[in-house]
Formats: C-alpha cells, sequence, structure tokens
C-alpha cells in the first residue's frame, strides 16, 4: 500500500504544491508538482509588513485549488509551511486563520534560520557535496547555511529579498547608491565564519541564472542540477542583467516569470557571492520542499536520496 506526502511552501512570491508517493522509507517518487505566483508579499513591504487583501485573496485561490488536488490521494500526509512573507507580517492570523476554518489547512509559519536548515538537507543528501555555503533567495529573505563535511554547521537568514528591494527600492526610483548601501547593512550583519569557495545556488534567482548561463554555454541538460560554473567568468554577465530593461532581458534568456525581479535578484546574489569570498556555483534544483519531506522521514535518508539523486541527474 503505498502512502502519499504533500508538502506545500507558501514563499513571498510563489506558492508551491508536490506530492510525493512513497512504498516504504527508502522508495519514493515525485508525482506532482504545481506552482502559482500569487506574490503573497506584494505591497506589504511598503506597509510596515502587513498583507494585503488582493494578495491574500490570491493566496487563498492557490491554496484551494491545491487542497482539492490533494483530496485526491488516499493516505495522504500534508506538511505546509511558510516564509518571510507570513512571519514579517503583523496581521498573519487575519490569513492563516481564514485559511485553517476554510480549507481545513494549518499553515506552519517557519523562521529564518529554519528555512536555510531545510534548503540545506536538501542539497545535503540530493547534490554530490560536502562543503559549501547554500543560498536562497526568496522574495522577502535570503537564507544561507554553511556545509562542512557533510554537516550544517550554521544558518542564517537576510531580510535582502527580490520582492522586498523591488517594492522598497525599484518601486520608489531610489538610488542605486541607497540600494547598495542597504545590502551592505544587512550583509555586515551575516557571521564571519560564511566563508567558502563554493556556493551552492537554490531557488528561483540562482536557477534562472543557471539556466541562461547553461543556454549561452550550449549545455544540454534537462535540469540545473549540479549544474556548475565560475562565478569570476560571469561577472561581466551579472553586471549585463543589472544594466538590461526587459526586452533585453529577454534576449539573456530570462524567463518573462522572472524579468520583474530577477535585476533584485542579481544584485543580492552579486553581492552575496563576493560576501562569502565564493569562486564556484554549484546549481541545486532541490530545495525546502524537498528538505521538509527528507526531514520529515526521520531516518538518515542516505540510501533514498541517492535513488533521487540519480533521477535529478
Amino acid at each position: 500500500m503505498y502512502s502519499y506526502k504533500a508538502v506545500i511552501d507558501i514563499g513571498s512570491n510563489s506558492v508551491r504544491l508536490v506530492i510525493y508517493q512513497q512504498k516504504n522509507e527508502y522508495e519514493f517518487n515525485l508525482i506532482y508538482e504545481q506552482k502559482a505566483k500569487v506574490r503573497i508579499g506584494e505591497g506589504a513591504y511598503l506597509e510596515k509588513g502587513h498583507l494585503q487583501t488582493t494578495p491574500m485573496q490570491r493566496a487563498y485561490q492557490a491554496l484551494q485549488e491545491f487542497t482539492t488536488v490533494i483530496k485526491n490521494y488516499p493516505n495522504i500526509q500534508t506538511t505546509c509551511i511558510a516564509t518571510s512573507a507570513l512571519r514579517d507580517a503583523p496581521n498573519k492570523s487575519d490569513f492563516t486563520d481564514k485559511i485553517e476554518k476554510e480549507l481545513d489547512l494549518k499553515i506552519n509559519i517557519i523562521d529564518g534560520k529554519e528555512e536555510a536548515k531545510l534548503g540545506a538537507i536538501a542539497a545535503l543528501y540530493l547534490l554530490p557535496i560536502a562543503n559549501g555555503i547554500t543560498i536562497d533567495i526568496g522574495g522577502g529573505s535570503s537564507d544561507l547555511a554553511l556545509i562542512k563535511n557533510s554537516k550544517i554547521v550554521e544558518t542564517y537568514s537576510l531580510n535582502l529579498g527580490t520582492v522586498r528591494i523591488k517594492e522598497l527600492f525599484s518601486d520608489t526610483k531610489s538610488s542605486k547608491k541607497e540600494v547598495k548601501e542597504y545590502i551592505d547593512k544587512a550583509l555586515n550583519q551575516l557571521p564571519t565564519i560564511f566563508k567558502n569557495s563554493t556556493a551552492i545556488g537554490i531557488g528561483g534567482t540562482a536557477r534562472t541564472l543557471s539556466k541562461s548561463i547553461m543556454y549561452f554555454q550550449g549545455t544540454k541538460a534537462s535540469s540545473t542540477h549540479n549544474f556548475k560554473y565560475a562565478i569570476e567568468s560571469y561577472l561581466p554577465y551579472f553586471e549585463k542583467i543589472l544594466e538590461s530593461d526587459d526586452e533585453l532581458l529577454l534576449t539573456l534568456k530570462i524567463s518573462k516569470s522572472r524579468i520583474d525581479t530577477i535585476r533584485e535578484g542579481t544584485l543580492i546574489w552579486q553581492s552575496i557571492l563576493e560576501r562569502v569570498e565564493a569562486e564556484e556555483v554549484v546549481s541545486s534544483a532541490v530545495g525546502i520542499r524537498e528538505g521538509v519531506f527528507l526531514e520529515n522521514l526521520n531516518i538518515t535518508a542516505q540510501n533514498c536520496a541517492i535513488k533521487f539523486r540519480k533521477a535529478l541527474d
């Protein structure tokens, strides 16, 4: 008898659903995946973090659709997590209480250090790495984990996110100096232990940049998972993205869904890479959702991770 595990991830930018079919503790398959770009954090950063009515409604509709899908699977266990936009919101209970009451879905709001840890668990188990720093740039925060000798030794969360920077600075026509000062101030809080030559890119910004680089390299692969590039070789490319308008970004093979925040994401990405003294990027196609699943297995997970890793390659 198969069991099923669903993971819902409510981010500042998107909400996502994944469903795994599990035969036993070592055998599982990803059988369903859905994403909705609801941008629940839209408008919040200029309103002291308060979630706005229209974005909350978009998120509600997506979660309603997700719960309808989940009901089609017997013997299913569902975990729903929320990250930066909800944990920053003074009015978060307006949303979470409505979801629990009307959709029978309990939302677990996790802190930034836990978010960083979950992404690192996925990378550690599902990438052939033993050392590095995972960097997950989201809409509201950037979450980092330091991995040494195949162990997560430290995590940290920065209030640097693509939607946050867009609304606070880009949309208000702030100067580049103001943006840079804000990013530098946040990075000054990062513990000095976060230094490593390998950066592991998690999340939409890192994947988008890797896909574009792969295209121009002529790299033929169905996934960005375990794709590597030398950072120094692509610093001019990062600068070109920062200087490009929307039309030029399309010629750089940036997807339409990422165009409105890729400049902000690239600036954060470039700044963090420089601060941690990274020399190489390893791209990860897995992140927080896979981390939730693997952590909930409550086993070492190495054997099943090997199978999952092969499926991703």
